[in-house]
Order: C-alpha cells, then structure tokens, then sequence
C-alpha cells in the first residue's frame, strides 16, 4: 500500500542551497538595469515585494509582460536574512496567494509573498543580496513554449524549488503550520 503524501495548505518552495534563498522581484527596464550593474538595489522607503515561487512571480508579471513589472530578477539572499524577514511582522507583510501552475492556473496550496518595508529594505539592499540574474529571458521562454502547446519543453525551463524546511517557531510566525 502506498503511503498518501499531502502537501501543506501552505508551504515556501524556493530554490536555494546551503548558505542563499533565491526570489523574484519585478521591475522596470530601468531599475533591473541598475541593480544588475550594481548587484544591489538602489530604491529606499518604498515596499519591496518578493516571491520565492518563480511561477507565482511570472503570474504577477504576466512573464514580464506588465507595465512596471517587465523584468523579473532572482535575488539569492542570505538564508540568514530570508529567515529574519519571516520573523519581523511589522517591517515585514506575509501574504498567502495560491501557487500558479505554468498556465497560471491556481494550485491547491499556497505559496508566500514577502513585502519588505522600512528597516527591512534597509538589510535587504545592504546585507542580504548575495547576487542578482535577469530571469526575464527564461520567463518569456516559458510563455512562448506555452503559447505553441510545448509545456513538456516549457516545464524543463522552470527552476527546482524544494520545499523550505522551517524551523517550527518560524512556521507559526508566519501561519504555515496548516
């Protein structure tokens, strides 16, 4: 008999490796240009929202097709920092949205998205950010493979994002103990 594997109503899938956290942030032509000169963000006292789920970052931006969101860049950040955003409410907003599937159709859990505010901003753009890539080109790969019914192609572009394994104090923090 098999063993029923479940997964959580809510659950952090990113790619990452021992030491980084990789999400996504959209922009514009502008701002993506700068931070991938500089390997850093420029912008301050505004909310920067971040999604560790690649395929829910290519729905809010449409595969960077919407006006302020052209770009998407994957920011690894320090695990250290990543975990200090989910235990500060406050300089930090969790929201739960439903994970995307390729074709943008809602999935049966949900996936989080990290709002960075005030102070956070601040340890983001000056100590977390360990490096920064253009993932526009491989977003609109996706939708073109999509476009022409090669989702077998389009699936092989999309990167491996395991689930996060949190700390059970971080879990209740941010209401993923569901």
């Amino acid at each position: 008999m098999f063993e029923e594997h479940r997964v959580p109503d809510r659950q952090i899938r990113a790619a990452q490796t021992d030491s980084t956290v990789r999400v996504y942030q959209a922009c514009t032509p502008a701002v993506a240009d700068a931070a991938l000169e500089k390997q850093s963000f420029g912008t301050r006292g505004e909310t920067v929202r971040l999604d560790p789920s690649f395929r829910l970052a290519a729905y809010d931006s449409g595969n960077g097709s919407k006006p302020g969101h052209e770009r998407i860049l994957a920011v690894d950040l320090t695990r250290a920092g990543f975990e200090w955003a989910l235990a500060h409410r406050g300089p930090v907003l969790i929201q739960w949205d439903a994970e995307r599937d390729l074709d943008h159709t809602p999935l049966n859990f949900q996936a989080i998205r990290i709002g960075l505010t005030g102070e956070a901003v601040d340890h983001y753009v000056d100590e977390w950010i360990t490096a920064i890539t253009d993932v526009t080109p491989v977003m609109r790969d996706i939708s073109g493979l999509l476009a022409t019914d090669r989702l077998h192609k389009a699936v092989k572009l999309v990167p491996h994002e395991p689930p996060y394994e949190l700390p059970e104090d971080l879990a209740r923090a941010v209401d993923a103990t569901g």
